[in-house]
């Protein structure tokens, strides 16, 4: 479970994250990251969207307990400032967590800027 602090809860945030973000895209997941200019609430914020695509109820849930599961492996390499949105798929739920670990982590590493931008 993800602690509450690290919980994505406001949809301007959601909004906003998505909209400016920068997105990474994997076989079961989209991930849309952004480091915050002003970080009001402490810590990394993450947020989940698992839409009716992915499946009944049953199966949404099932996908987010283990989103938030594997998202909570990658808090501590994750800048206080950093927002990330994880959007499931509809392949995600039939996805196993270590699968779906590698590739949040995947996609993490893509949306961060790479040493020569930082130039």
């Amino acid at each position: 479970m993800l602690p509450a602090r690290n919980r994505m809860t406001r949809s301007t945030e959601f909004g906003t994250t998505v909209s400016r973000g920068i997105r990474a895209v994997q076989p079961d997941l989209v991930v849309h990251a952004l480091r915050s200019d002003a970080a009001a609430e402490p810590g990394p914020r993450i947020g989940l969207v698992v839409s009716k695509a992915v499946g009944n109820a049953v199966q949404r849930h099932r996908v987010a307990r283990r989103l938030r599961h594997v998202a909570r492996t990658v808090l501590d390499e994750l800048d206080p400032a950093d927002r990330v949105v994880i959007r499931a798929l509809p392949s995600s739920r039939h996805a196993i967590s270590a699968r779906l670990e590698q590739e949040l982590r995947t996609a993490l590493r893509r949306t961060r800027p790479k040493p020569e931008d930082l130039r």
